[in-house]
């Protein structure tokens, strides 16, 4: 719902300002329609439900993988396309994995939102009605946690995405399960550093040296890994909470030995633990890991005390994994 234009059209019917909290009330907790509203006058629903859409998104497609996860393919008011997933775990926690913008400027060479062409900055009313779009059709199946991994660069949205983070526990998501993946935007860093909302940070990182980071991702040509890296610890710093390294595993490109070593060198590892994430392919020329690579490679983190885990892969078979999303999207 575009919560800015509920007050003005309240405010021009002379409502009372607590009208947009009931309304509010009613969209968080999964309502389908205005008429479901019952303690809002009638008159009020109607001209409500002829005058502003409960979404600011449409639905043009769904597909459900052999895993259960849920991909939604979304369409914003002026066309913008973006996709959305939905991950069910056997602990019973159920993610959502959000995108920020339609497309992304930043052309990441592994990732398939990196090739589609940029549109625009979601608002953050559209970000919420991504993790609206599953508690409208799946009553009882609340949302428990929420990651910024999906299209887009978050920190280059950041006003956006901090605005839908605090009505985020308003759906059931907590701040401290809430977390914003970034390629090292070190504006947005710094600026999460300082909010007071205690939202988890991941970096998707995927090479410890300059020159083939900067080949893989070309922000780093911008942002080096250094500068990145040192921001990451003034966030660790102030928040007392590890920083959750991103690598994504490509086969003969970052998966050695000796870059597991330069790895474990760079990172601290009371500050930040590793993610390896098995390549799920794209249009993109590189191959994934095998898993006796990725075995060695978390070997050798660990070995050098680096935590590290293996991300469990959901929603391939549907191209909803990491680094998949916008595939489809691009073509419809």
């Amino acid at each position: 719902m575009d919560l800015t234009a509920l007050d003005q059209l309240l405010a021009e019917r002379g409502e009372p300002r607590f009208r947009a909290a009931q309304v509010w009330r009613w969209v968080a907790g999964g309502a389908r329609s205005y008429a479901d509203m019952s303690n809002l006058p009638l008159a009020l629903r109607e001209y409500l439900a002829a005058s502003l859409p409960l979404s600011t998104l449409s639905l043009r497609g769904e597909q459900v993988a052999s895993d259960g996860t849920v991909k939604a393919l979304l369409s914003t008011t002026d066309g913008r396309p973006l996709e959305t997933v939905l991950m069910s775990y056997r602990d019973g926690r159920r993610s959502v994995c959000v995108s920020s913008q339609s497309g992304c400027p930043l052309t990441c060479t592994f990732c398939a939102t990196g090739a589609m062409r940029f549109g625009r900055n979601l608002t953050s009313g559209e970000i919420l009605d991504q993790v609206l779009q599953f508690t409208r059709r799946r009553p009882g199946v609340a949302p428990t946690n929420v990651i910024f991994m999906g299209m887009g660069e978050p920190m280059m949205n950041l006003d956006n995405v901090l605005a839908a983070c605090e009505r985020l526990p308003d759906l059931g998501v907590t701040h401290r399960r809430t977390a914003i993946s970034t390629v090292g935007w070190i504006p947005g860093i710094e600026r999460l550093t300082s909010t007071d909302m205690p939202l988890r940070l991941a970096l998707s990182l995927h090479a410890a040296d300059d020159a083939l980071r900067s080949e893989l991702m070309p922000v780093n040509e911008r942002y080096p890994l250094a500068d990145v890296l040192a921001a990451c610890r003034a966030y660790h710093e102030r928040r007392r909470r590890r920083v959750f390294v991103e690598y994504v595993m490509l086969a003969g490109v970052n998966d050695r030995y000796e870059q597991a070593l330069a790895l474990a060198r760079a990172l601290d590892p009371r500050i930040f633990k590793v993610n390896l994430i098995p390549y799920n392919p794209t249009d993109s020329p590189y191959a994934g890991s095998g898993r006796e690579a990725i075995a060695a490679f978390k070997a050798a983190l660990e070995e050098h005390g680096l935590p590290a885990t293996v991300r469990l892969t959901r929603g391939r078979d549907i191209d909803a994994a990491c680094g998949q999303l916008a595939g489809r999207a691009a073509a419809a």
